[in-house]
């Protein structure tokens, strides 16, 4: 076990003001708007994406591969630039960067012609997704300090679903009207345009979002981490969350299903997904809550979800296929606020960009696997493809339950907010001999409503200094950690020969 050499804490300098000119909540908002801009293009084009390669001339398993791709291709290159955000501590640049792909590559679908080049541009858009996330959500991270995770994300979330909203029905009023896959594309060069101009602006609103957040600086400073891995329990919910998407199916593969069956014409299939964005929209604002309040248990919604789609989405009824739209968008919803909520809390501060592109690495793999399965496995009959989603999802349902188990969700206490910090107060008033400068650093990070990395800092000061608490505050203290759902190597410095 690596311990710090010297507990050396550096005071955080007070009473300076911060560089933003905006609020965090406005910054949520403002990313919001931006995503949702952003998002009138790229899921303008998601929309239609399963037709369009169709009518280039592609089957349903060539679309779940190419659409499965693309997913993997925004999830698992976050491996990477998720690395890069945290090693450069700089995520406006790689931010900016992302959306500028994104922004060029799908208005330039209307200059294809050809299948192959149609796929590597939709992946391409992918990529842009990629670079910028980790980056974003880092920031967004930030900003949710004082907001809640699961309020900042899921705010953002359904700001983000309106664009997913109109891109839809714009793309649908196009063909609608009599116009083609290409005109519709080369439309979306405006809200793209509109999009980089929100995010220019924002950008000099609120040039450092770190300084929403400063016992991020202050736990990198301190260097108090016991190891660099990622905990347990991440790794626990990951298995979880790469179950879910391995029994998941893209849009396109459903968009497909309905236009290839000539149960619906193309010019609706852009509506449905509108509809399934609107309930995206509704379902991360909800279970955003539910996670503030309950943790992770609200995720016990999603296998049932996920596993209702295709029995609804793959349907000769209009009501049921129109219903299965609606659960596969919050389905979408859940895992794009909720997920990305979780992750904030699992990971430490410091290693967050790490913890994203980890975790959207396994969650995408799964997703492109599973799109292309279940692809193949339509081209076979529906029933198998549903029959593979059902078990799929009931493996996902076992791997939640010893998540659950482990003790409270990061960041949720079976103690209450009050309690947690009254314990922690009481240990270091009775921690004879620390320092009153590191008692300060550790007060900095309880303000600042890092009670997890306050705990874990507080364990190894007390070790470091040789200071064995006594049993009554050990017991205190273990229950803290098992609230927070801190790594038991902490609770274990405790009694530990210093």
């Amino acid at each position: 076990m690596a311990m710090p050499d010297e507990p050396a804490p550096a005071p955080v300098a007070a009473g300076v003001p911060g560089p933003n000119r905006i609020s965090p909540v406005r910054f949520v908002v403002g990313f919001g708007v931006v995503s949702a801009l952003a998002d009138v293009v790229y899921e303008g084009a998601r929309s239609v994406i399963g037709p369009y390669l169709g009518s280039l001339g592609a089957t349903a398993a060539v679309i779940g591969l190419l659409t499965g791709a693309g997913e993997a291709a925004a999830l698992v290159l976050r491996l990477f630039t998720g690395r890069w955000a945290d090693r450069t501590g700089r995520p406006w640049p790689q931010t900016v960067a992302g959306y500028l792909i994104t922004l060029v590559c799908v208005p330039l679908l209307a200059v294809t012609g050809n299948l192959a080049a149609a796929g590597l541009l939709y992946n391409g858009e992918r990529v842009g997704k990629a670079v910028r996330a980790p980056a974003r959500d880092i920031m967004l991270a930030h900003a949710s300090t004082d907001l809640g995770r699961g309020y900042a994300f899921g705010l953002h979330e359904a700001l983000d679903q309106i664009g997913a909203m109109v891109g839809p029905l714009l793309i649908a009023a196009v063909l609608a009207s009599g116009g083609n896959y290409r005109l519709s594309f080369a439309l979306l060069a405006i809200p793209g345009g509109l999009a980089l101009l929100a995010l220019t602006r924002l950008r000099v609103a609120a040039p450092d979002p770190l300084a929403w957040e400063p016992a991020v600086q202050l736990a990198e400073q301190k260097k108090l981490r016991l190891e660099k891995g990622l905990p347990r329990r991440f790794w626990q919910y990951a298995a979880f969350s790469a179950a879910t998407m391995l029994g998941f199916s893209t849009w396109a593969v459903l968009a497909y299903s309905l236009t290839s069956r000539h149960l619906i014409s193309p010019a609706v299939v852009p509506v449905l997904y509108a509809l399934a964005m609107a309930a995206a929209s509704v379902a991360a604002v909800a279970f955003g809550r539910i996670y503030d309040r309950l943790g992770l248990r609200g995720l016990l919604a999603l296998p049932f979800l996920a596993a209702a789609v295709p029995y609804l989405s793959f349907s000769n009824h209009a009501a049921l296929f129109v219903v299965g739209a609606v659960v596969w968008g919050a389905a979408m919803g859940v895992h794009e606020s909720t997920m990305r909520a979780a992750v904030a809390d699992f990971v430490p501060s410091h290693r967050r960009g790490a913890g994203y592109g980890t975790f959207t690495a396994v969650y995408g793999l799964a997703w492109l696997a599973g799109a292309a399965l279940i692809g193949w496995l339509y081209e076979h009959g529906s029933t198998a493809a549903a029959l593979f989603i059902l078990v799929t999802q009931a493996v996902a349902l076992a791997l939640l339950v010893p998540v659950l188990r482990n003790g409270a969700a990061p960041g949720r206490s079976t103690l209450n907010r009050g309690e947690v910090v009254v314990r922690l107060h009481q240990a270091m008033d009775a921690a004879v001999g620390l320092p009153a400068e590191t008692i300060d650093q550790i007060e900095v990070l309880i303000r600042a409503g890092e009670h997890l990395v306050a705990f874990e800092n507080l364990c190894v000061q007390l070790y470091e200094y040789h200071i064995r608490p006594a049993a009554e505050q050990v017991r205190s203290l273990r229950e803290v950690g098992v609230s927070l759902g801190a790594e038991s190597r902490y609770s274990d410095l405790l009694t530990a020969d210093g």
